[in-house]
């Protein structure tokens, strides 16, 4: 509950509030949110199936983000950085979707 509490705050403050991201670090804002959306589903994924710990989702949650940043960063001083980031949102969705499908199997039965 208190998550959902935390998510509902957390949207009510950036639609009130409206922050801006420095034109520097837009490139990263997708990465880090796709990253973010991956260690969320592998966290409900892990509670459904009775093995959820909240010490190694906020690990992985943190891990994830920094690990795509880094890379999308890297690809960026190489100047190969659109298709770093391409890769990276390409392996993040389809663990993301392994998920999805992980959970959907177990609520669905199906």
């Amino acid at each position: 509950m208190i998550a959902v509490l935390a998510l509902i705050a957390g949207v009510v403050l950036g639609i009130v509030l409206n922050p801006t991201v420095p034109p520097e670090l837009l490139p990263y804002l997708p990465i880090a949110v796709v990253a973010a959306l991956d260690a969320v589903f592998g966290g409900v994924r892990a509670r459904l199936d009775g093995i959820f710990d909240d010490k190694q989702f906020v690990i992985s949650f943190i891990s994830n983000v920094l690990v795509a940043g880094l890379i999308v960063y890297l690809g960026d001083q190489l100047g190969v950085g659109s298709q770093l980031s391409t890769g990276v949102v390409v392996v993040l969705g389809v663990r993301i979707f392994g998920n999805v499908a992980a959970i959907r199997r177990h609520l669905f039965r199906a």
